[in-house]
């Protein structure tokens, strides 16, 4: 059911007709779509329009409300990456000096910057496997992989999205304040924020919360996820929220909220030269990733806990906020068709991907064949059946690649032919040998050992 509550300047355009228009597609393409339940929250700057649908959790049957919160996953981030820029404003950091100065667990990569930390641009691996996360602590975590052997390339020349740095900046978080991450992001973000909130692993939850679901597409039967993520990752993944709540967050994020002073937030979306994240984004500031749309370059990030999709834009220039979230996997289609239809609807073309660029025709990468690691992680890309180069992730089942002269390659679904975004091929500037590949938005470094 529709939700509506005002805001600030510029009058929104038959606020109850566009409630019930994006009531009707939300609930039409979560049935299309597979997706047990949904939110949608629009604020146009001169008021908001938030609608809901479906389910929370199947087990238990309860409704999506308008306050329901939703597992996060990597949109926690921008909000680890605010308060990190929250500390450096009040001169309790300074963004270009060494994290180790601050987290002696990062004494192994001296380089490494607070800023490259936030802006994936450190070099650090991905981050744990599951097994390992569940084992250990932040600090041995960080002793064990923040080390110059597992630098992916110089810190501050190249662009990996790594886990392992937002386990360090929460960690940095933890040291600066005195507080646990948890406790930190609480009392300095979200209460100013009025968000209530609500973590990953919570006992006893304030507020009503969502699960992640897994749907069988052949039946189209739903069942609810286990969140799974490691308490060492929490910086990196544990936050849940509503639309409204994104909402709220990206009016920070824009300046138009008392949160965040307007040189922070301005800060913060400032396209980092070196950051290059391919496939994720058209660009990346600190915590947030940027999108290009009609002159305008549009704010953000999006998340996947286990079983949920969940997705941030904001256009500072306009002040429009657009905050999505929904609880399978099949959500992410779902937004992606939604973006279409608010453009339909209002005029307002929001940015769910990146800009498609014209890279010509498809050509031989022969070179590209060979085995690339990042941390535990193997990529490994060798001849197909049909001698065009194919890539496998830690033994998965391989995926052919179309690629390119620019170096960028696509993933070809060896079912059903369709091709998605892949990422790109780096040479080496001094030899011209292909030593690394970067593939959404993770960068690999070439290992050919096995």
């Amino acid at each position: 059911m529709p939700y509506t509550i005002p805001a600030a300047p510029v009058a929104l355009r038959a606020p109850s007709l566009l409630s019930r228009e994006l009531q009707d597609r939300l609930d039409d393409l979560a049935r299309t779509h597979r997706v047990p339940g949904a939110q949608l929250a629009l604020d146009t700057g001169s008021g908001v329009v938030a609608v809901y649908t479906g389910t929370a959790d199947v087990t238990t049957g309860s409704p999506f409300a308008a306050d329901t919160a939703v597992p996060l996953g990597s949109l926690t981030k921008p909000f680890t990456a605010a308060l990190v820029m929250l500390l450096a404003d009040d001169g309790d950091l300074d963004l270009d000096e060494p994290a180790a100065e601050y987290v002696a667990e990062l004494a192994g990569t001296p380089d490494v910057t607070v800023r490259q930390l936030l802006t994936h641009t450190g070099g650090l691996p991905t981050g744990p496997d599951s097994d390992t996360a569940a084992a250990t602590t932040p600090a041995r975590y960080l002793t064990a992989v923040c080390t110059a052997r597992d630098l992916l390339f110089t810190p501050g020349s190249d662009f990996s999205y790594s886990n392992a740095g937002y386990v360090a900046a929460g960690r940095l978080v933890e040291t600066v304040t005195g507080m646990p991450w948890s406790e930190a992001v609480r009392v300095l973000l979200l209460e100013p924020l009025g968000v209530r909130p609500a973590f990953i692993g919570d006992a006893a939850p304030v507020r009503p919360v969502a699960a992640g679901h897994a749907v069988n597409t052949a039946t189209g039967q739903a069942v609810a996820a286990r969140q799974n993520l490691a308490p060492l990752e929490a910086p990196a993944g544990a936050l849940l929220a509503s639309a409204l709540d994104l909402v709220a967050f990206g009016n920070a994020l824009t300046g138009r909220s008392d949160l965040l002073p307007p040189a922070v937030a301005k800060e913060m979306r400032r396209a980092e030269t070196a950051a290059d994240p391919g496939t994720l984004a058209d660009g990346w500031g600190a915590g947030l990733a940027l999108y290009q749309r009609d002159g305008r370059v549009w704010c953000g990030h999006d998340g996947n806990a286990q079983g949920t999709s969940c997705h941030l834009r904001a256009d500072p220039e306009s002040g429009i906020v657009v905050a999505f979230t929904g609880n399978a996997g099949g959500a992410t289609a779902l937004w992606r068709d939604l973006t279409e239809d608010l453009a339909g609807l209002t005029g307002i073309r929001v940015p769910a991907d990146v800009l498609a660029a014209d890279r010509g025709r498809p050509v031989g990468l022969p070179d590209c064949v060979g085995t690339y690691r990042n941390g535990t992680t193997t990529y490994r890309v060798a001849p197909g059946p049909d001698g065009t180069p194919a890539l496998s992730v830690d033994g998965d089942l391989p995926l052919p690649l179309v690629c390119y002269a620019d170096l960028s390659c696509d993933l070809r679904d060896p079912a059903t032919g369709r091709v998605e975004p892949g990422g790109r091929f780096h040479r080496d500037p001094a030899t011209g040998t292909v030593d690394r590949v970067q593939i959404s938005g993770r960068t690999a470094r070439r290992a050919d050992d096995g």
